[in-house]
Formats: structure tokens, sequence, C-alpha cells
């Protein structure tokens, strides 16, 4: 009995041995799984976007991750922000997939081109991608560049050489990422020139997406074992292993939501409005502080925020010589006249401020009215005060402080002379001669000369 106990705990023990070794030599490789980031974009490409996505990346390689997954839905943006994705995707050593979900979203325009630049391309059921028309906004870029929007359906390209230059770089922009990805270069040429769309199930069918999901777990899924191609400088080949692994959802922090928030050119007029009226108040009335705080740090964060958008700068032009006919109309009242032709000047420069045809960064028709019709009420404000102040009766100054006073003659020379009218020596004079030692009252001012009566009676 004694030996068969001796032999029972070292079978346990050696049993717990192994089962620990065992233990030991997986969790390394349960450990060693990198995890999956995914970024969720959701409406138009502009600059907040851009930095959320470069964020992302650098993350990803210092978090040492396997894969970034780009979930997209967008009707397009600009082409500065497209661009400025496309190149961090592609100088990135973490692999890019970019997913058009969730059922219902679309990868439009500046999407199409992203989705085309990834190294997996997928989508989700009831998607669609395409209509990759640039449109120009505002004036050309100091870069030659063309913003990108969406454009409608059925769209061609025009004839004039400015257009033509636009599609045609595009076009060689969009087939060039083709051609890298091993995807359909044709039908990206033809989303560019012929604004032509293509569902899920087409796009897969075509080669332009690599699979179709369902969801972010499900494309994980599939994704599993698949092999991403790279660069040799990025690393060469690379086998994912995403079934198992950890997803970080990165959501957007309150950088990401104020940059987002100050690049809409809604907000940037609103602010620049409030920045204007704040220094115009403290201009105007020196000392109250709060006003000109308020009003400096709305009108940098307007400026900021739009120095970020494809600004057509004759509208600009006008928002700025209203401002100035606004400010003419405080300091130099003109009974309306500046004030009215600032209010035309804003609302025009408003209206062209940004194209009306960008996906996300049009100025809506009811903010412009309503900012207007704040400024009309002023002008009119400043504009009634300024006559009611011009019909009342002086009520300061010398001609209001000195006539009904007193004073004495000094000197006279038949009707006029000299008198003392309030500890000051004025020069006097009436309809009637006047006596040295005569006591007068002042009737009038006409300049440094006083009218005067006696008032010895």
């Amino acid at each position: 009995m004694p030996s068969r106990h001796v032999v029972w705990l070292c079978s346990v023990a050696l049993g717990a041995a192994l089962w620990g070794v065992a233990a030991l030599a997986q969790s390394p490789k349960v450990a060693a799984v990198p995890p999956v980031l995914v970024v969720q974009i959701d409406g138009a490409i502009g600059p907040a976007a851009a930095e959320r996505v470069t964020r992302a990346l650098d993350r990803a390689v210092r978090e040492r991750a396997q894969l970034v997954v780009l979930q997209l839905d967008t009707p397009g943006g600009l082409d500065t922000a497209m661009r400025t994705i496309i190149k961090a995707m592609l100088a990135s050593p973490v692999p890019v997939a970019t997913f058009v979900a969730p059922q219902g979203a679309r990868a439009a325009s500046a999407g199409t081109y992203i989705l085309y630049a990834s190294h997996i391309a997928a989508m989700a059921p009831a998607t669609n991608l395409g209509a990759a028309t640039p449109i120009a906004i505002g004036l050309p870029s100091p870069g030659g560049e063309a913003p990108a929007a969406s454009a409608p359906q059925g769209k061609t390209a025009g004839h004039d050489a400015l257009e033509a230059k636009r599609v045609n770089d595009a076009s060689a922009y969009i087939r060039s990422l083709a051609q890298l990805r091993g995807r359909d270069a044709a039908w990206g040429e033809r989303a560019v020139r012929e604004a032509v769309s293509l569902p899920a199930t087409d796009a897969l069918k075509r080669h332009v997406i690599d699979l179709i999901a369902a969801d972010v777990p499900d494309l994980l899924r599939r994704l599993d074992a698949r092999v991403v191609r790279r660069d040799a400088a990025q690393g060469g080949a690379l086998t994912l292993h995403t079934a198992g692994a950890a997803v970080v959802v990165l959501e957007p922090d309150w950088r990401d939501k104020l940059l987002a928030a100050i690049s809409d050119p809604s907000l940037a007029l609103v602010l620049m409005m409030v920045g204007f009226y704040g220094l115009l108040f403290e201009f105007m009335n020196p000392g109250y502080v709060a006003p000109g705080v308020i009003g400096g740090v709305a009108l940098l964060l307007a400026l900021w925020g739009l120095q970020m958008l494809p600004i057509n700068y004759a509208g600009l032009a006008l928002i700025l010589l209203g401002i100035a006919f606004f400010v003419g109309e405080a300091f130099v009242p003109s009974y309306g006249t500046l004030g009215i032709g600032g209010v035309a000047a804003f609302a025009l420069g408003a209206v062209l401020l940004v194209d009306s045809e960008a996906p996300g960064f049009a100025i809506p028709w009811p903010l412009i009215a309503a900012v207007t019709a704040v400024s009309a009420v002023v002008v009119v404000g400043v504009a009634g005060m300024a006559a009611r102040a011009r019909r009342r009766p002086v009520v300061s100054g010398s001609a209001a402080t000195l006539v009904g006073a007193g004073g004495t003659v000094i000197e006279a020379d038949g009707a006029e002379g000299w008198a003392d009218v309030n500890g000051e020596r004025w020069r006097v004079r009436a309809t009637m001669p006047l006596q040295p030692g005569q006591r007068v009252r002042v009737t009038q001012v006409d300049g440094l000369t006083l009218g005067v009566k006696p008032t010895d009676a």
C-alpha cells in the first residue's frame, strides 16, 4: 500500500508538472497575438478625419498591432484630407482594412480612393461605393489640387482645360492605387470619369473589393490566416491571426471632437461673427474686458478653422468688407448706408464662402439668413441710436454749460467787451451798450464769443 501511494503521488506530480509546462508554452503564444485597432469615420472626409486616421496608424505602430480596420461611411470630402489619409496608409507598416459599414453605408468620392488604397477592401451588404468625379471647391489650392467631392450620378467630365486636367489627374491617381493593390483599374477610372457607383455584390464580382462581411467580428473571422502583401521595407508578407485577437475601438477624444467642430464651416462663420461683435463692443466700451477676451478667442478659432477648409477667397473678402462696413457704421454713423452695404456684402460672402456642392462642408441657408438678420438688427439699432442722438438737445460740452450762466462785465466798448463767466475771461457781445461791473447772463455761444444780455433789471 505505501508503494501504491507513492506511485500515485508521483503520477499526480508528474501530470501537474506537464500541465504547467504546457500552459507556460502556450501562454506566450496567446499573449503574442497582436491587437486589432478599429477607427470609425462617419461623415465627410476632412481635416479631423485625416488627423484621427494618422494618429491611429501611429498608435498601431507603437502597440505593434497586426491590423487597423477603418470602418467608413462617407459621402466624400476634401482632396487634401483624402490624400493625407492615403499617404499615411501607404507608408504604414501596419496593414489597413477599409470596411464600408454598417449596412446602408457608402464610400462615395474620397471614400472610393481610400478603399482602393487599403491593403484589404471589404463592404457590408447593402452598401455602395463610387461617384468619384472630383469637383472644384472655391479657388485652386497653391499645390494645384482640387478638392474631391461627390458628384451627381451620371455627370460627365466637362471639356474645359481646368476640369479636364482635374479629372485626368484623379483618374491616374485611382488607377495607380488599383495597380498597387491589384484591384479593377478600369472600373475605378469609370467611377472618376462617369461618376458611376457599385453595390457590394457587384464590387466583389469585379474584384474591386476582397470580401463582404456583416460586421467587424465577421470581418475579423474571414480575415484570419489571410496573407497581406507589404513592401519589403515594411516587413514583407504578413499572415493575419485575427480570429482571437483583441479588438480596440479608438473612440474620438476631446481633441478630435474639437477639431471636427471647429473645421465645420457653419461654426467657423458663427465664431467669426461672435469674435467680431465681441471686439467691437470692447472697442466701443473699453474696460469691460470679457467681451474682448471672448471675441479674440472666438475670432482666432474661426480663422484657424477656416484655414483648413477650401475657402473661396472672393467670399471671404466680401465677409471682411461687410465687417468693415459694420465698423464704419458703428464709429461713423451714416444713418444705415454703410450698414445696409455691410449686410449685403456679408450675406453674399457667406453664400460664396464654401461651395454648396461639397458634401458636409456647405453652410446652411437658414444659418446664413439668421446671421445676416442679426447683423441687420444690429446695424438698424446703431443707425437708429445715431439718429435719435442727433435730434436731442445738447446736454454736454461748452454750449450746454455756458448757456444761462451769469457773469460780470470786466471791460466794455459799446455793445462788446470782456466778461468773467464761470471764473473764465470771455469775449461778450450784447444788443445794447455794456458797462464795467454790470451783471449779464449768457444767451448763446458763437465760437469763442458769448452773446449776453444785462440782468440788472
